[in-house]
């Protein structure tokens, strides 16, 4: 069995260090596809007659099990192993927003041109990714994918088992794609508490009233930002949410420039969850959500039509 980031079972922190190891379960071996080998190797594919891929996305681009799929489906090309994704729904589906990625910008968070939210499955993104030769010898690739049935991409889903331990329930897998940029700042998007990515904040200057700690939380949160720290910002455990919401990018860039602090302290991650430069400059250069919107749609327009071809399900747009 291979491994994603955060393990087998979802219980590793993010960027957490994934070694091979035995499955206390199953006592199966475990392959670790997140560290030193993110692609699986010819050794560890021997004898193997059919890789089946089924892991459960929440539909950013910035989430790296899309990644992972990347390169198995690469490993099995190079390999001519028959590759099966079970697919499963897009808990973010009826969504197709944000920058595209500029391919400068590639990396383990961001492998595709595709948008921030792209709307599609990984089933759909396999299709895609294979006729679109986005890894190498994709002509080799035998690939099969077993869609869900009765699927509607705007449906309402709830994940049955959290994707990984900071996603704990439907609320944060709808903020994340709004929240996830806040790791490349030294906001804290609640890891270390019992509801990351719920909440935001940071100590000074505050950026609303609500307060909370993060902690160091096992399997979590290890040495979340602003640990032990007094931590004051926004209770968003029931706010609106779906899609992406610029509004918090934007209150807490005027915030931070009011107080003549940068906001993004890691600009090259920054431009790697984005897809290129560009959000972060408009940011900084005080863009308003609605200019910041407009830039993206012409792209946006052009994957919609790219994206036709490889659709399993309804497209409600």
């Amino acid at each position: 069995m291979f491994s994603p980031e955060h393990g087998f079972r979802g219980t590793a922190d993010a960027g957490a260090h994934i070694a091979n190891s035995t499955d206390q379960a199953t006592g199966l071996p475990l392959v670790s596809l997140y560290g030193k080998n993110k692609k699986p190797t010819a050794e560890a594919l021997q004898g193997i007659d059919l890789l089946i891929f089924d892991l459960q996305d929440v539909g950013v681009r910035y989430y790296t099990y899309l990644s992972t799929l990347h390169y198995v489906m690469e490993a099995a090309a190079e390999q001519k192993i028959p590759l099966l994704v079970l697919d499963r729904p897009n808990p973010n589906g009826a969504y197709v927003d944000g920058p595209v990625l500029d391919k400068s910008y590639q990396s383990f968070v961001g492998m595709h041109p595709i948008p921030l939210l792209h709307g599609m499955t990984l089933g759909e993104l396999a299709l895609m990714i294979k006729a679109e030769d986005w890894i190498q010898q994709a002509e080799q690739l035998e690939l099969y994918v077993w869609p869900v049935k009765n699927y509607q991409r705007d449906m309402p889903y709830d994940l049955p088992v959290r994707p990984s331990p900071n996603l704990p329930n439907a609320q944060a897998v709808a903020l994340y794609p709004s929240l996830g940029f806040f790791e490349a700042t030294p906001l804290s998007v609640g890891r270390g508490t019992n509801f990351p990515f719920q909440l935001l904040g940071y100590t000074n200057p505050p950026l609303g009233n609500f307060a909370f700690s993060p902690v160091s939380k096992a399997g979590a949160a290890l040495n979340p930002p602003l640990k032990n720290q007094l931590v004051l910002g926004l209770d968003l455990r029931k706010a609106k949410a779906g899609g992406l919401n610029l509004s918090y990018l934007i209150q807490a860039q005027a915030v931070f420039s009011k107080h003549q602090l940068k906001l993004f302290n890691s600009p090259d991650f920054m431009d790697k969850l984005a897809g290129s430069a560009k959000l972060r400059h408009q940011l900084e250069q005080g863009w308003s959500e609605a200019q910041i919107r407009q830039s993206w749609q012409v792209d946006l327009q052009k994957f919609r039509q790219q994206r036709r071809p490889y659709l399993l399900y309804p497209d409600p747009n």
